[in-house]
């Protein structure tokens, strides 16, 4: 994974900034290789700090009531912006009506604009228009590759000699990208040669370089298109460990992602990422979450493969009772549980070390 740095860049993230549907922005904020962010956008929030606001810690990133205010304000600093990225990630994955116009308005003002929705820029006339009368650009990370560059499972997958480690989910919208981007950098400060597989399209914005956009491939082709990615990643960097980022969850009513990853991407391990404190499944009040051993038990079942820790997402815990949360996951099932956003993933890494190397000494 290279640092190159695409340009400087501002989070488009109006009305949704610190909620489920603001996760492509929280993601940005708090980690990038492709861009260097420096803005975002939300009116609720204006002058606050986007770490302060997400995460407590502030992050030297101003959140402005819109993209006229950041681009000034940006330019008036000496670091004038070259992107728009779309930071929303609403359900269904469609603009909204006064975001497209400020998705014109940023074409106008000369920012390229990075999207990674269902509703394609570039099908939009008028949007194309703008971005070349302007010189500028439109990227749909989002939109599939054509068909005759799609890949179908092939089994080249054995062939991958890379300690592989999924992280999965009990829900949607829970923290596994995340988690599978700090278990990178904990892996690389150890000199360990890591690659991570996006399934989604925050991690090619974070800049994955081998990524898919999973929910928008056509069903034949998704498990070639998850080997292929797997693949590629062993295949031209040579990695001592592939991290797999998960998608949905098993029995999720709207993403149940998972399957795929599973049988495809055969991963050595798995990481399962849980919200202790929430009952229903992300945005779906009455379809409860199946209990966490229910779900560990499902998993380790289609893959044959152990679920070996368990990620713990804070949201809705007061911080002085996250380690006694986590103590408690780790008596009722007998798995180490972590807050790896709060305490770091070392103490993870520390498990998956142990875990790998008893895995290469078994000769797996």
């Amino acid at each position: 994974m290279t640092d190159a740095i695409d340009g400087n860049a501002i989070v488009y993230c109006e009305g949704a900034f610190n909620t489920p549907n603001g996760k492509t922005a929280h993601g940005l904020i708090r980690f990038t290789r492709r861009y260097r962010v420096l803005a975002v956008v939300d009116s609720r929030f204006d002058g606050r700090d986007a770490g302060e606001v997400l995460d407590g810690r502030r992050n030297g990133i101003t959140i402005y009531t819109g993209i006229d205010e950041a681009a000034k304000g940006l330019s008036k600093t000496g670091t004038p912006a070259a992107y728009l990225v779309v930071g929303l990630a609403p359900d269904g994955g469609r603009f909204g009506f006064a975001a497209l116009e400020d998705m014109k308005h940023a074409l106008e003002i000369g920012l390229n604009i990075d999207s990674g929705l269902h509703d394609f820029l570039t099908d939009d006339p008028e949007m194309t228009a703008l971005a070349e009368a302007h010189g500028v650009a439109i990227r749909d990370v989002r939109k599939p590759p054509p068909r005759n560059e799609l890949h179908f499972f092939s089994g080249k997958i054995e062939e991958v000699s890379s300690f592989k480690v999924a992280v999965l989910g009990t829900d949607s919208a829970v923290g596994k990208r995340t988690t599978a981007w700090l278990i990178l950098q904990a892996l690389e400060e150890r000199g360990e040669r890591v690659e991570l597989v996006g399934t989604g399209q925050t991690a090619w914005l974070q800049g994955a370089q081998y990524s898919i956009m999973l929910d928008s491939l056509i069903n034949d082709f998704v498990s070639g298109e998850i080997e292929h990615a797997v693949w590629s990643a062993w295949h031209e960097r040579k990695p001592s460990v592939i991290v797999i980022e998960g998608q949905g969850s098993l029995m999720n009513p709207a993403y149940p992602g998972g399957f795929e990853i599973l049988a495809a991407g055969r991963p050595d391990v798995v990481v399962l990422q849980h919200a202790p404190a929430r009952r229903d499944y992300d945005g779906f009040p009455g379809y409860r979450i199946q209990p966490l051993e229910h779900q560990i038990r499902a998993i380790e079942v289609i893959s044959g493969k152990p679920v070996v820790a368990i990620a713990v997402n804070h949201e809705n815990i007061d911080t002085g009772d996250i380690d006694a949360v986590c103590g408690s996951i780790t008596k009722e099932i007998g798995l180490p549980a972590f807050d790896v956003l709060v305490h770091g993933a070392e103490a993870l890494t520390d498990h998956l070390v142990s875990t790998m190397q008893k895995h290469r000494r078994d000769g797996g």
